[in-house]
């Protein structure tokens, strides 16, 4: 009775209201963070194991304990947010310099010209990255950017596809050529060529900004692994076969044909220090020796170095070209000290049978940028189902559309996420989207100093090709990776076989489809732009590869789960043998 009325009594006992601290306003503590970051050891340095970074991998070397991992908003020391931003702007600088480089090869423009669309390649990724990583909630439901470390370049895809629209500029006269009296044929600078591409881009990129609205599950099923895994696979092969191999042999341009007279007659043209002809052992082996020195960092080097292989094959490659007397320095000193946007511009204009290809190309993009924001977020560490994924899935091909948009003004080629780095997320255990700021900060800077722009391109080809090979062949691999999540049914089989034979034979023969409508007798101008654009489409292999696959899946029931499960049983041995008897005896 006694512990009730002491309980009674304690419930009665008036309780004195809680005095509130006074919470400084959200600015002074933002200040205040600031300040001990920038004077405190902890701010600086934290506790990663900055000698685990740059420590070698050799033969019995104990292995050091792995440093903790850094989540998307954690507190990130500066030192390791500089150092994992300077990984992630090197180990995706090679993917950045080759689109623009073989885009200003394939149309013959001058070095200015070059130079200034690596540099605009690289502020528009910088400023372009910002955006994709910034998670931006506008309306409801609806996101711009995936709020990941993920960050943009120009599009591998856009570069088969402008391949083939290049060629038909040509080929019908909008660009010119000049044949040499043995029938060479050279083609002249079309800097209105690129202009075309960029418009193009620019009002189909309308595309993707409309499918970011479709809901991420009608999306997958239109578009699932098997065809995403197809036209990856195929992209790759196909800027080996046009780009890679290529320049590893001299160069991609006219000395490819090995001509016997006009400036390509050697490679890269008859002006270089020491011109050759195209195949040429020397160039083989400035492609090769870029190709071992990328592998031997992957075997020996430390985690930083391992995340700039390419970089580390591009610097030793250009060593001995320049101990050797290949490279060319004219680049360098003619390209300006500081550069930026719109220092050069180019005629935009549409292209009218460009656009059914480049509306396949943001399709395409698209379907890149869900596999790549899924892996972003596997490497992350954060929900890779459920509505959060879904909006992080929106917010990034939303932004890929408007990174389209925006790039065409940029004067860059079409965007899409990168995969590369998330190699460096997993290498350096840091997510964080601080560290991704500092990258693309480095791109902004690497963009802005000029002559950077103009080291890259006194690469020589050879060297580049060697890099961009085994570039172009990773991009392969992922589209192997993606193809790996299938249970490869018959159903699967026959879809890939398919699409397949469309793809790969475009690849082996490509001229095949380039005569479909000779037998049209004056048609229309409207009716030859459609034949036109009919065959750049055909004419590129990971396009016609993966409108067979998105057809053959629409189109072809899926199997029953008991035929499923029944293609799945190991058969161990189903041979017999019979005995002297004449009985049957299972082996």
């Amino acid at each position: 009775m006694s512990d009730v009325q002491s309980v009674t009594k304690e419930q009665l006992a008036p309780t004195p209201p809680p005095t509130a601290a006074p919470r400084p306003t959200v600015v002074r503590d933002k200040v205040q963070r600031a300040v001990r970051k920038v004077t405190t050891r902890d701010g600086w340095l934290g506790d990663y194991d900055y000698a685990w970074l740059c420590t070698p991998t050799l033969p019995r070397m104990q292995t050091r304990r792995l440093p903790p991992f850094y989540a998307l908003d954690a507190d990130l020391p500066i030192v390791l947010a500089a150092s994992s931003g300077l990984q992630h702007a090197l180990a995706m600088l090679a993917g950045l310099i080759a689109p623009p480089i073989i885009f200003a090869s394939a149309l013959n423009l001058d070095s200015s010209l070059q130079a200034y669309m690596v540099s605009s390649s690289l502020i528009g990724c910088g400023i372009l990255s910002l955006v994709q990583m910034s998670g931006i909630r506008l309306f409801r439901n609806y996101y711009l950017g995936t709020g990941l470390l993920s960050v943009v370049g120009t599009s591998f895809a856009t570069l088969s596809t402008a391949t083939a629209i290049f060629d038909a500029l040509y080929a019908n006269g909008t660009c010119t050529s000049t044949t040499a009296a043995d029938g060479t044929v050279t083609r002249d600078a079309c800097p209105d060529a690129y202009g075309m591409l960029l418009g193009t881009s620019l009002i189909c990129s309308f595309l993707e900004m409309f499918m970011s609205f479709v809901p991420v599950r009608i999306l997958q099923r239109v578009f699932p692994p098997m065809v995403t895994g197809t036209v990856i696979l195929m992209i790759g092969a196909s800027l080996i076969g046009s780009s890679g191999i290529a320049d590893w042999g001299g160069g991609s341009n006219d000395c490819m044909s090995r001509p016997t007279s006009g400036l390509f007659q050697l490679c890269p043209d008859i002006n270089a220090p020491r011109p050759l002809p195209w195949g040429s052992p020397e160039f083989i082996g400035l492609g090769f020796l870029t190709f071992v020195s990328i592998v031997l960092t992957e075997l020996f080097g430390s985690p930083f170095l391992k995340n700039v292989s390419i970089i580390v094959g591009l610097a030793v490659g250009c060593i001995v070209a320049g101990a050797a007397g290949y490279i060319d320095g004219s680049s360098i000193t003619t390209a300006p000290a500081i550069t930026f946007l719109w220092v050069h511009t180019f005629k935009i204009r549409v292209y009218p049978p460009a656009i059914l290809p480049m509306l396949a190309v943001y399709i395409s993009v698209a379907m890149e940028a869900i596999g790549d924001i899924t892996a972003s977020a596997e490497v992350s560490r954060v929900e890779v189902d459920g509505p959060n994924f879904d909006r992080r899935i929106q917010g990034g091909v939303l932004s890929d559309g408007i990174g389209g948009f925006i790039s065409a003004l940029f004067t860059v080629a079409p965007l899409s996420v990168f995969a590369q780095n998330n190699g460096v997320i997993a290498i350096t255990r840091c997510a964080n989207r601080t560290a991704g700021k500092f990258c693309c900060f480095f791109l902004i800077l690497f963009g802005v100093l000029g002559k950077i722009s103009g080291v890259f391109l006194a690469i020589p080809n050879s060297v580049l090709g060697g890099v961009t090979t085994f570039l172009f062949a990773s991009v392969m691999v992922s589209g192997v990776r993606v193809l790996a999540y299938l249970r490869w049914t018959r159903r699967d089989r026959f879809v890939l076989a398919g699409a397949l034979s469309f793809g790969v034979g475009d690849l082996l023969m490509p001229a095949i489809f380039e005569h479909l409508f000779d037998g049209v007798n004056n048609p229309s101008s409207g009716l030859q732009g459609l034949f036109d654009s009919i065959t750049i489409v055909l004419s590129t292999p990971f396009l016609a590869a993966g409108i067979v696959a998105v057809i053959l899946n629409l189109i072809l029931p899926h199997e029953m789960l008991s035929e499923m499960q029944e293609a799945e049983v190991e058969v161990v041995d189903h041979e017999a043998a019979v005995d002297n008897t004449g009985m049957k005896v299972v082996a």
